[in-house]
């Protein structure tokens, strides 16, 4: 996935009501943008640290600049969970992740379950897999990466969506993207949601398929790089 703009740099000065950051662009003004990211950003987020920034020039939209990555002075982390959804797409199309290989069709957003929409949903002739997507960014001091940074209620739903699928007859995966390049494996955050960590076991017991992928990180663009182990334990 490449950024279709030069994206612009800046520095972080604090991130506030979740969706909001103030930025010292290189030039010494300062700027709001929106940050997409509802999460804690826990491990990502400290005032001062680089951090790269797309721009809009649509008049509709309330801000200009979308927070895009953050540099820790190790590596680019990419803070914008809408990205994993396209990387996701786009490394399937690119026969990048070899569990996902030989479906034909790729359709996004689907609704599916209770009132669920599924990040992508893969078709080979009579078959279907249903594939979702979150983005991971936290690092402790372990050296693994954590999903998720925060109690995620709507993460355990896409859960039990994913395992009433099993049951319906149907492949699902539960897809996690890792937007940073300073970890070494992966584990269900058990200290920040344990219901979530229970559930993902669970779910893994009853068929739903779990991948970690690491994706490159860079402000020209974001592209898969290798799977990554989960340790389960």
């Amino acid at each position: 996935m490449k950024f279709t703009k030069k994206l612009i740099r800046g520095r972080l000065i604090k991130r506030y009501k979740r969706f909001l950051a103030d930025i010292e662009l290189e030039n010494g003004e300062i700027v709001t943008a929106h940050c997409p990211n509802s999460g804690s950003m826990k491990s990502c987020m400290e005032s001062g640290w680089q951090v790269m920034l797309s721009e809009h020039t649509n008049p509709g939209r309330k801000y200009r600049y979308t927070w895009e990555m953050i540099h820790n002075g190790k590596c680019w982390i990419g803070i914008n969970t809408g990205m994993p959804n396209q990387i996701a797409e786009e490394a399937i199309q690119a026969a990048m992740i070899p569990e996902l290989y030989g479906y034909h069709e790729i359709r996004r957003e689907k609704k599916y379950g209770q009132n669920s929409r599924i990040d992508l949903l893969l078709i080979r002739n009579d078959q279907q897999c249903f594939v979702e997507v979150k983005n991971v960014t936290l690092v402790e001091a372990d050296g693994c990466y954590y999903f998720p940074d925060a109690v995620t209620d709507r993460g355990r739903k896409h859960l039990y969506e994913l395992m009433s699928m099993i049951e319906h007859g149907h492949r699902a995966v539960m897809l996690f993207i890792v937007q940073r390049s300073d970890g070494n494996c992966f584990r269900s955050a058990v200290h920040i949601d344990p219901e979530y960590a229970e559930s993902l076991l669970t779910a893994h017991r009853q068929g739903v398929e779990v991948l970690v992928y690491r994706a490159e990180v860079s402000p020209g663009g974001i592209e898969l790089a290798e799977r990554i182990s989960w340790k389960w334990d």
